[in-house]
């Protein structure tokens, strides 16, 4: 697609979709400038609770996508893409991509009926925060989005390694029931999140599977369960190492159960949405270069300074407008790949934007504050937990068979 086709998608966006936009788009500029951003991740949650609570509660952010039978909106990950467009133009510091895009999906596919009926509508009015925890750095791989998540035990094979899980006396009987051992050193919001979903091992050598389990934090903490922030690249994704230590756990639905398939399903969908993200803040960016520029050419710069950056800035262009259109198609027609893709092309785009306009800095001149820095963090953030673009094309490749037979 050209910048014609993207401009053609963007105009077909409905009114409700437009209005979920610039009602968001005036909040963000009100509450997540770049100082509101430090001073959020500062805080012990690593975000804004008041902002948070304006996008889930009054807007209903984080129910956008969940059905309306749980207090959601019903309108499908493409509404929620167009929020996560916006929240990554202004590099929002929240719990939407650890909540909304990575747990709730999983809760509202495997949970049992009385799982979804106590945590969805908790997740869809903000009241609840979820965290995905997977043993290692294995977040990609276990989403599916880099290799066969069937085809590792990225979760710990045998009896030992990643997180093991042992059932006790009272699984099966309405408890808890499984007590959980091990350590997940990537978990997004992880030290501020109520309730963790863990994937975890179990059955040893005869019935080896992975299984979802539900360990729910307190304030005053919880037996067994030891959270620490990380220092982390990107402050606004903020990451925590999650220590297991016989710690009681609930089975997320019953057994038996396609974890692994539902897994990949989400890694589609949140492969989509932060591509989403990547394309905002890569917009961002370059508006924001594109408008300081202007005002260099007004106060006389260099004629052929000016016209070189012009160049760079052209190119630029093009690559965010492609993935923005990569996006928009895998919003409108979710496909299998077409989630991946599209971020293997936002995470370049950002990357190749944020990158540029941290030379012009000390060159041209792009935005001062040192803003354009944060943008590359993100970006190079975002590839070390979701990529890199080379293994999200190449996996992509394998499963369409476009190097032999169908990947699985």
């Amino acid at each position: 697609m050209d910048a014609a086709d993207t401009a053609a998608l963007a105009a077909a966006l409905t009114e409700e979709q437009q209005e979920i936009r610039h009602t968001l788009r005036d909040l963000l500029t009100e509450r997540a400038g770049p100082r509101e951003n430090r001073e959020a991740t500062a805080t012990p949650e690593g975000y804004d609770t008041e902002l948070w609570a304006r996008l889930s509660g009054t807007l209903g952010l984080v129910g956008i996508a969940l059905p309306e039978q749980y207090g959601g909106a019903g309108r499908g990950p493409a509404a929620l893409a167009l929020a996560c467009e916006e929240t990554g133009r202004a590099l929002v510091p929240s719990p939407l991509l650890a909540t909304a895009v990575l747990a709730a999906p999983l809760i509202a596919a495997l949970g049992t009926p009385d799982q979804r009926a106590e945590l969805l509508p908790r997740i869809a009015d903000g009241s609840l925060t979820c965290a995905l925890a997977v043993p290692g750095g294995s977040l990609t791989l276990a989403l599916g989005l880099t290799g066969d998540n069937t085809a590792e035990d990225w979760s710990g094979g045998g009896r030992a390694g990643g997180i093991q899980a042992r059932a006790t006396d009272g699984a099966g009987d309405g408890g808890a029931g499984w007590r959980l051992y091990g350590e997940a050193t990537q978990v997004l919001d992880g030290h501020s999140a109520d309730l963790l979903l863990v994937a975890a091992h179990t059955g040893g050598f005869a019935r080896s599977r992975t299984l979802l389990f539900l360990v729910r934090g307190r304030a005053d903490g919880a037996p067994g369960l030891v959270r620490t922030r990380r220092s982390v690249l990107d402050p606004t994704r903020p990451q925590a190492v999650v220590e297991l230590r016989d710690a009681e756990a609930e089975l997320l639905g019953g057994e038996p159960a396609d974890v692994l398939g539902a897994l990949a399903t989400t890694g589609r969908t949140a492969a989509m949405l932060l591509a989403a993200e990547a394309v905002g803040a890569a917009g961002a960016v370059l508006d924001r270069t594109i408008a300081h520029l202007g005002a260099r050419e007004r106060s006389g710069r260099s004629e052929g300074a000016l016209l070189a950056v012009k160049g760079t800035l052209a190119d630029l262009y093009v690559q965010v407008e492609a993935a923005r259109s990569l996006t928009y198609a895998a919003a409108r027609e979710p496909g299998p790949e077409g989630g991946p893709l599209a971020l293997a092309q936002a995470l370049e785009a950002l990357r190749a934007t944020a990158g540029e306009c941290v030379r012009l800095d000390g060159d041209a001149g792009s935005f001062s504050g040192g803003e354009a820095q944060l943008f590359f963090q993100r970006a190079a953030s975002d590839e070390l937990l979701f990529g890199p673009a080379r293994r999200l094309r190449a996996r992509a490749a394998e499963r369409t068979g476009l190097f032999g037979e169908v990947a699985a």
